[in-house]
């Protein structure tokens, strides 16, 4: 009666833990069941049991955990007056810049400088005037041609007088010739004063300069 007893206990106790165990894990335990027909003892069935019981228990500590990170932060109350007076300064600044006309960064390649520009335009030339103007520069043109050629023929005139002398002058005596051809050094008077050669410093360290950045900055 005692085995008997015992055995009917240890299948209450069995069927208790199915029910809690519910279908996964009683779906578990038939097929380790099938697979070891051996093992049908209360103590093989109890471990097995066990076993499930204790990965169920894992895994509802991980479902937990993953819960409560998963849980949002609660909001931080806000004072709907503040905010609707954020929201109208923020509106404010906006009506501002719609209304103020957009700062254009100047391209400076495309600007004049004002040394290059004229100060006044002046009105467009009549076609007489033009006319008159053209006739004007050409006779001007002919003019100075005519003075050129006039210089160029007076030297021409003076180098050839001045050989012809040399000629004669060496003719007559070679110490006046050298006399007339020698270089005068007095005819330009040239100064000096100053050293020739400046040696280095030893040691010393001369400045790199300095660099001044003019760059012009622009916000809007």
């Amino acid at each position: 009666m005692d085995t008997q007893s015992s055995h009917l206990c240890g299948r209450k106790n069995n069927h208790r833990i199915i029910e809690w165990l519910g279908l996964e894990g009683t779906s578990r335990i038939i097929k380790l069941l099938a697979d070891n027909p051996e093992a049908l003892c209360e103590g093989w069935v109890l471990c097995a049991a066990w076993h499930t019981l204790s990965l169920r228990v894992s895994f509802s500590i991980h479902v937990i955990i993953y819960l409560a990170r998963a849980q949002p932060k609660k909001k931080k109350k806000v004072d709907p007056k503040r905010e609707q007076a954020q929201k109208d300064r923020v509106k404010k600044k906006i009506k501002k810049l719609e209304k103020a006309a957009p700062e254009l960064i100047p391209i400076e390649d495309f600007e004049t400088p004002l040394k290059f520009s004229d100060s006044n335009s002046l009105p467009p030339l009549s076609f007489e005037e033009t006319e008159r103007r053209v006739l004007l520069m050409k006779k001007w043109s002919l003019y100075k041609q005519q003075q050129d050629k006039a210089e160029k023929e007076a030297i021409r005139s003076l180098l050839e007088a001045q050989q012809e002398a040399l000629k004669e002058l060496r003719l007559e005596s070679e110490e006046l010739y050298q006399a007339a051809v020698r270089r005068d050094e007095e005819l330009f008077p040239f100064e000096r004063d100053g050293p020739n050669y400046t040696p280095p410093l030893p040691g010393y360290d001369p400045p790199e300069g300095k660099c001044i950045d003019i760059t012009k900055v622009y916000t809007q």
